[in-house]
């Protein structure tokens, strides 16, 4: 499994993001909003939007709390003037890293992302330092409680994924982006509701992590997650079932 999928794992089974609903829901509206301001306010002909009005949903947050999120975006009403920033570099043990922000202060996000690399003993670098080694695929995580490795291995392929892989506590799948909601919405027409799904940056080559580097990554993932502007954390960490099951005890 890719490091991006083992640390939502470990975040899944922890529950760790449910104490922090307020901040999930200001994150997603953003998403909703960027979205929208991208590729229009229809999801049913803009996939992007589509997919983080189901997050949205997801999280409980309010209809008209999204109906707000898209109006800001394609300006039918004032908002703050978001931009997407992709922020790269690297964590302690040559992890690289990507971090991806939606900011209305450039400056002040890019300050600020720098301090979290450093405290955690890494360090920002410049534009594609480390994206190069990243390419976006659809990833469907499917915990290993729900259905067997033949199992989602029969679906996927035939949905059109591209990869299966399986660790001690869930299935990962990986695909296309132009297949992704087709390989999703196979696995809920089987009854088998994916523990996470979203379209991620994959890393071509992943770097095995011991405890010690593990624990340090995942400071800085943490930290960097914990940001008011940060949407998603990208590594090219390779983390071993027996790390994880430290990692989840700590």
């Amino acid at each position: 499994m890719s490091g991006h999928s083992k640390w939502s794992t470990i975040k899944h089974k922890k529950a760790a993001l449910d104490a922090k609903r307020g901040k999930t829901w200001s994150k997603l509206a953003r998403a909703v909003t960027m979205a929208a301001k991208a590729g229009g306010g229809n999801p049913n002909d803009n996939p992007t939007l589509r997919l983080a009005i189901e997050k949205a949903k997801g999280a409980n947050m309010p209809k008209d709390t999204i109906e707000k999120a898209v109006k800001k975006g394609t300006g039918e009403i004032e908002g703050e003037s978001y931009e997407d920033v992709l922020y790269e570099g690297y964590g302690p043990g040559g992890v690289a890293v990507m971090c991806r922000a939606v900011t209305d202060n450039r400056n002040r996000t890019s300050a600020e992302i720098k301090k979290v690399f450093e405290r955690a003993g890494g360090n920002l670098g410049s534009a594609n330092c480390v994206a190069f080694q990243f390419k976006q695929k659809g990833v469907i995580v499917i915990d290993k409680e729900k259905a067997t490795e033949e199992q989602v291995m029969e679906i996927a392929l035939e949905a059109g994924a591209d990869d299966i892989s399986s660790s001690e506590l869930a299935h990962e799948v990986i695909c296309p982006p132009e297949t992704f909601e087709q390989v999703r919405d196979a696995f809920k027409s089987a009854e088998i509701e994916p523990q996470s799904d979203e379209l991620s940056m994959v890393a071509d080559n992943l770097i095995a992590l011991d405890i010690d580097t593990a624990r340090k990554v995942a400071r800085l993932v943490d930290a960097l997650e914990e940001h008011d502007d940060v949407d998603a954390v990208y590594s090219n960490s390779d983390i071993s079932d027996d790390v994880v099951a430290q990692l989840m005890r700590d």
